[in-house]
């Protein structure tokens, strides 16, 4: 493969550190809306690198000021819901079980499925005056991965967060463990993640850190969550925000950029 891989069109997709380093930026900013067609490149990126043996790391990051603002709110609509769970669960699980650790560089605001996906990563370096948030019960709705890993990565605060749809600051987010490490404002989160890597990783060997990821990942309860639990949230989204009048008008009131008039159903 050669470091800037080609065939991507909302991605960029490098191969760094001779190979060792799978750097995965979602390349459509200012926002970086993480559509459908989005997910689908990078499940394709994650599955064409999951067997490299040489691999120890996989960087997530977003292009331009922010990380990502989230998942299309026009593919949350009844129609095109189903679909859009599905492939970002799909998505969600694959990073959550990825058989080297995936860590997320953070810059700017991360937010909805955006944040999501950082939850289901294994290390997150976010710039001091990063910003994460899961609004979506302003819209009507919520947020079933974070209803699934929150409180086991963030303990009660998740359920604050999923709740209250309130944002959490990167420095919060390092007091409680989240943030693995905070880089100062107006570095790059990637040159951190690579320094850290280059210390950290570089020396141990792929055979053992893949074992000891898969081992962490299990004793952790991230892989027990995104099972069942995951499913379950999802089809009570299904179930019972699709088919709702206040699912369906705050989504609609949002791409009209009117106030929602809830009906409390």
């Amino acid at each position: 493969m050669s470091e800037a891989e080609k065939g991507y069109e909302t991605i960029e997709v490098r191969q760094l550190e001779q190979g060792r380093v799978l750097a995965l930026a979602l390349a459509q900013p200012k926002a970086n809306i993480l559509s459908m067609a989005m997910m689908e490149e990078l499940l394709r990126a994650l599955d064409a690198h999951a067997h490299e043996r040489a691999l120890r790391l996989v960087v997530l990051s977003g292009q331009g000021s922010h990380f990502s603002f989230g998942a299309s709110v026009p593919e949350h609509r009844a129609a095109e819901a189903p679909r859009m769970l599905a492939t970002f669960h799909a998505l969600a699980r694959r990073i959550g079980s990825y058989p080297v650790p995936v860590a997320a560089a953070v810059e700017g605001k991360c937010l909805g499925g955006a944040f999501e996906l950082v939850l289901a990563s294994h290390f997150v370096f976010a710039r001091a005056d990063a910003v994460f948030a899961c609004p979506e019960v302003k819209l009507g709705v919520f947020p079933p991965v974070l209803a699934a890993l929150g409180q086991l990565r963030l303990g009660p605060l998740g359920e604050q967060l999923l709740i209250a749809g309130n944002e959490l600051s990167a420095e919060r987010g390092h007091a409680v463990g989240f943030v693995t490490s905070l880089v100062p404002a107006g570095a790059s989160a990637v040159d951190a993640v690579l320094a850290w890597y280059r210390l950290n990783l570089a020396p141990l060997s792929a055979f053992a850190l893949r074992e000891a990821t898969a081992a962490a990942r299990q004793g952790s309860g991230v892989t027990a969550a995104l099972g069942a639990p995951l499913a379950a949230a999802e089809q009570r989204y299904l179930e019972r925000i699709v088919t709702s009048a206040d699912g369906n008008e705050g989504i609609q009131a949002f791409l009209e950029r009117r106030p929602p008039q809830w009906v409390d159903g």
